[in-house]
């Protein structure tokens, strides 16, 4: 039985119609069908009077549409049976029906490469050529014309088609991808544009009815003639099958006809290649998100949406195998084996595959077998072990919140299985379209009930009469999406608009029943999460869902009041009583987005979901930006800011949240910056309210459980892993500082955001920006400082160096001058307080090295223009720190010490005293030669040789340590010794010979000092004085020299043997026998040695 068909306007002048493809079939335009370029002869869209079509044309056309080959109307249904909407054809041989996306199987991203913008062009080019219709078949061959890199290519092309479908192509071009090729749509479009140049043959099989026997057996033989070595052994096999009488083909009465279309019950769809489709997704999966194959993945997940949309029975099949090849992707099982997540980017994709599901078995005309054998396939995809599970990493334990399926309250929840990405999908298959209220909603605009006064929950009208939704909102918004998805923009925008009014009345039913409640709840001090599901970050995005609705309708609204030409177009506009006064849709749109966005919702568990709450989060904020504030919309704003403050559990912004409930940060820097230009203390209140992060405090409550109609976090007592904290506390500190910035000149509201900052932010990296953030503020030239801006930086400055001053920081030396340079933007008396409490800022090295030095320098003194009295106080204080440090870290900070109290004589005595007193015990000899040599440098050689000596007391060098580091400061030691006179060098003689144990060390010093006489250092010893070269026979150089020739003969093994024998000669010559011991000593090495003949040879060479 052919589907009903609306019946045209009476008295309606009819005409034989010319397409355009903008145009879907039967669809009108100022009250006459479309015409265009393409139009077929009587046909042109200029306006004027046309020859009705006659009554079998209208038959034949209306049949052509719905049912198969007809004998009584057989020429014309096969005019008519041709698709005549160019959209189809262009939907097939391009992603994008705009023609802008690039195809599948090249990356040029040229549009005139697209297949059906190339089809086109050889069309209107005129490269078509001997085209024939034989009954339900199309054939003609296209010329690609000759180009300077390849000859001219001749294709031949044939189509079948049935019931206005292209059902198969063919083309010898070689075309392998998932779209008709070019040669394809440029014959299916000459056939779409001229029809009548077109000749038109009944099926063949009708013409050979017509034929004698004579003529018959002349059509078949001249047909072998022609293609004899093409069909002639076809021709005899099957002649040798009709005449024999047993065989198969004389038991079926007939013979096949391609040109005939098909049968009633054949299937009737589009040609889709399938085995293309299936090879271009495994090829998209294996190149592992490279070469663009994540945006060809989704143009072909566009494409399906596109099907959908045109009700084409291909978007579910072209899903299927789109799924198949998915669920056969072998990192699937890798992944799993190696308990590993995958990547971002795929990840989603698997989402949007869950949602284009949901989509396809919410269709509201599908067939219920259709529906079951949908749901056999998702089942069995999601009982495949290696099937993605919908969290991303782990398995959800939410229960089914749909409300079409048993809920299982009192089960086992640890046996419930993992919900995977197809979950929803199976769940939503339980789902129809029969309840009578929804339908009327779907189905009218002037559905209502004036009358209706019931307040209870489930009102099916609010105070104004309007429908109501009262479903499980991300399922509701499923259906809206299905709706959208499938072809019925303004049933979706009804349902869409119902859902919103929904969630309108629900929120202030919300807000009564905390305000009757708000002591009980603010005494207990303790809140608990109203939804476990939150709408933001949902799989099936129900938020993002209603304001594409709505925005698109608003657009399509204003776009088709400006297109209105007669009564019929306006019937068909979408009803505006739907709408309050002064409401608009984009007005409906940004209420539901501020509603979503405001809900206190749980933060779910996994990585991946917590990443898709903050990314749904920015895509909503993202679109909220693109729409243009007017009073309408701020009115809106002020209204859902002051629900937000007042709305107890129901809000993320309510008095007390619960500790796992999702942040606000990112909505509340929207809001505050849309909000202060218009009302800035509901501004403020906003973002202050929104900088509490309770997941960090250690008094964060975990929950009320006391009260039934609440649900409770699913895991009040754990310790939540956020693993987006870091995103978190950045948007955090990025609300703070857009308050800073507006607060700036304004100091009561500038202390307000500091004590919130100081409260609430735990980061000290996120508290050192914000610090920094402010001083730029401050200081920005082209104005004088704000000076209390500046304090708040200060302030923030200070309280970084107390968190991070126990605990390591790889950026605290550039905290710590940052520190002091705003200390000196601030002033002197700021200076000075940080050195008066440096004890609790920084570590002694800090305070001496970097704070003490960088205040006593003289950029800072000019910089701050100080008088000689504000100098002193200041140097004071720098004094007296560098004291307090050098006694609690003199390792560290007593050279600093000395330095900063050189030009006073009392504070360097005591720094003097402070590194005697700790030389002893908690110094190194590295750190005591240091002193020693500023000593030195400063013009104290008695203090540095005192220094020294205590340095050579902690001193061990070892017979191999011929490159120690503080080999340099033994010579220097010994030198300033024996510059100061013989009494010294005695004294430092024994300490080196203690200390040193390698020979050549030994020899360099006493070389030294025998080059020069003692005491040279200055006039004050010239006294003691002898002028005489010291004596290697006598003390103290004697000791040295034994220690020396001692050190040679116990080392002579480890070193390079004949060189160090003729060093060691050297210092053996400068005893008075050393001649006899150096003989003795090489005697000695020959018995030790004397198997080692080699080597004994070079020694006699050099030696004897």
């Amino acid at each position: 039985m052919a589907e009903r068909v609306q019946q045209p306007p009476a008295k309606r002048l009819c005409c034989r119609p010319g397409y355009n493809p903008a145009c879907r079939q039967g669809q009108r335009a100022g009250g006459v069908l479309c015409g265009g370029a393409g139009s077929a002869p009587g046909g042109s869209g200029n306006g004027k009077t046309h020859n009705p079509e006659s009554l079998l044309d209208i038959a034949a056309r209306r049949v052509a549409e719905k049912w198969p080959f007809q004998r009584p109307v057989q020429r014309r249904i096969v005019y008519w049976s041709f698709p005549r909407s160019e959209k189809e054809i262009c939907m097939y041989s391009s992603f994008n029906a705009g023609g802008e996306e690039s195809g599948t199987s090249g990356d040029n991203n040229d549009e005139t490469q697209l297949p059906f913008l190339r089809g086109v062009t050889l069309l209107e080019g005129g490269w078509v050529d001997n085209v024939l219709q034989v009954g339900f078949h199309l054939s003609g061959t296209v010329t690609d014309p000759a180009t300077p890199s390849s000859p001219e290519l001749v294709c031949s092309v044939s189509v079948s088609f049935d019931r206005c479908k292209i059902t198969a192509v063919t083309c010898t071009c070689g075309n392998k991808d998932i779209f008709y090729c070019a040669h394809v749509v440029a014959l299916s479009l000459y056939r779409v544009r001229k029809p009548e140049q077109v000749k038109l043959h009944l099926p063949i099989s009708e013409t050979l009815f017509q034929m004698s026997r004579d003529q018959l057996q002349k059509f078949v033989q001249y047909l072998i003639s022609v293609h004899h070595t093409e069909v002639l052994p076809t021709a005899q096999k099957l002649a040798d099958e009709i005449l024999s009488q047993n065989s198969e083909i004389n038991q079926v009465h007939g013979a096949p006809d391609p040109t005939a279309g098909a049968s009633v019950d054949d299937e009737n769809c589009w040609h889709l290649d399938e085995e293309q489709v299936q090879e271009q997704v495994k090829l998209f999966l294996s190149q592992g998100g490279y070469h663009g194959s994540g945006k060809q993945l989704n143009l072909l997940f566009s494409k399906v949406r596109e099907m959908l949309k045109m009700r084409d029975s291909n978007g579910a099949r072209m899903l299927t195998l789109i799924t198949e090849q998915f669920m056969a992707d072998p990192r699937l099982a890798l992944w799993r084996q190696q308990g590993t997540t995958m990547t971002d980017k795929y990840r989603q994709l698997w989402d949007e595959l869950g949602a284009l599901w949901m989509c396809i078995v919410l269709n509201p005309h599908c067939k219920p077998e259709q529906k079951s054998s949908w749901l056999r396939q998702l089942r069995r995809w999601n009982s495949v072990d290696v099937c993605p599970w919908e969290d991303g990493n782990h398995g959800n334990e939410l229960p089914n919140l749909t409300h079409s399926l048993p809920q299982g309250a009192h089960g086992n929840q640890e046996m419930r299985p993992h919900r995977t990405v197809f979950t929803r999908a199976i769940e939503a298959c339980d789902l129809h379209w029969q309840d009578r209220h929804l339908q009327h909603i779907i189905a009218s605009d002037l559905y209502a009930n004036y009358c209706y006064h019931d307040n209870q929950e489930g009102s099916l009208f609010d105070s104004r009469g309007w429908p109501l939704w009262h479903e499980h909102v991300p399922t509701a918004c499923a259906r809206v999406d299905a709706l959208r998805s499938h072809g019925y923009p303004r049933e979706a925008l009804r349902l869409a608009i119902a859902v919103v009014n929904t969630l309108r009345r629900q929120q202030q039913r919300q807000l009564e029943h905390f305000r009757r409640h708000k002591k009980e709840l603010l005494h207990k001090g303790h809140t608990s999460i109203t939804n476990m599901e939150g709408w933001v970050g949902h799989p099936l995005d129900p938020i993002g869902t209603l304001f594409s609705t709505l925005t698109e309708s608003g657009r399509v609204g204003e776009e088709d009041l400006c297109c209105v030409t007669d009564a019929c177009d306006l019937q068909r506009m979408p009803v505006q009583r739907l709408l309050g006064d002064g409401e608009s849709y984009v007005a409906l749109a940004v209420e539901t987005a501020l509603i979503g966005l405001g809900q206190q919702r749980v933060m779910p568990d996994g990585l991946y979901a917590q990443e898709k709450v903050c990314r749904n989060e920015e895509q909503l904020l993202a679109k909220l930006q693109e729409v243009e504030l007017d009073d309408s919309l701020v009115k809106i704003f002020r209204k859902q800011a002051v629900f937000l403050l007042e709305a107890g559990p129901y809000s993320g912004l309510g008095e007390i949240v619960h500790r796992e409930s999702v942040p606000m940060h990112t909505f509340a820097r929207y809001l505050f910056t849309s909000l202060l230009p218009h009302d800035a203390e509901l501004a403020y209140k906003i973002a202050l309210r929104a900088m509490r992060l309770p997941v960090l405090e250690s008094t964060a409550s975990s929950g009320d459980l006391s009260r039934p109609h609440h649900i409770v976090s699913v895991v009040p007592n754990r310790y939540p892993r956020w693993f987006t904290l870091s995103h978190i506390e950045s948007q955090q500190c990025e609300l703070a500082s857009t308050m800073l910035t507006a607060a700036k000149g304004d100091s009561r509201r500038l202390e307000t955001v500091l004590e919130s900052i100081q409260k609430n932010i735990h980061s000290s990296s996120h508290i050192f920006k914000l610090a920094q953030d402010a001083f730029k503020i401050a200081t920005l030239m082209d104005s004088l400082p704000d000076i209390t801006l500046l304090k708040v930086s200060l302030e923030l400055g200070l309280q970084v160096m107390r968190i991070t001053l126990s605990t390591l920081n790889w950026r605290r030396r550039e905290m710590v001058r940052w520190l002091v340079t705003c200390a000196t933007e601030v002033g002197v008396y700021a200076l000075d307080s940080i050195m008066q409490s440096w004890f609790t800022l920084f570590t002694p090295t800090e305070a001496t090295s970097i704070v003490a030095t960088t205040v006593m320098s003289n950029s800072t003194i000019v910089r701050l223009h100080l008088d000689c009295h504000q100098q002193e106080n200041l140097a004071s204080s720098a004094r007296t720190l560098a004291l307090q440090c050098a006694m609690k870290d003199p390792q560290n900070c007593a050279l600093s010490a000395l330095t900063l109290c050189e030009k006073d004589h009392i504070a360097f005595e005591t720094a003097y005293q402070i590194v005697l007193d700790a030389a002893a015990t908690g110094m190194s000899y590295t750190q005591l030669f240091t002193i020693a040599r500023y000593m030195e440098h400063r013009g104290y050689p008695m203090r540095a040789y005192k220094l020294a000596t205590l340095a050579m007391a902690h001193l061990n060098l070892s017979y191999n340590q011929d490159t120690h580091p503080a080999i340099n400061d033994v010579l220097w030691a010994c030198a300033l010794s024996h510059s100061l006179g013989k009494n010294e060098l005695a004294a430092v003689i024994p300490l080196v010979v203690k200390s040193v144990k390698c020979a050549t060390v030994l020899s360099d010093i006493l070389r030294r000092c025998t080059l020069t006489t003692p005491g040279m250092v200055s006039a004050l010893h010239s006294r003691r004085n002898s002028g005489k070269l010291m004596s290697l026979d006598k003390a103290p150089l004697r000791q040295l020299l034994d220690a020396t020739i001692g050190a040679y003969i116990n080392t002579t093994h480890s070193r390079e043997f004949i060189e160090f024998l003729g060093k060691a000669r050297e210092t053996f010559m400068m005893a008075h026998d050393g001649h006899i011991q150096f003989t003795q000593f090489i005697d000695n090495l020959k018995q030790i040695y004397k198997g080692k003949k080699k080597l004994m040879m070079l020694v006699r060479e050099r030696f004897g």
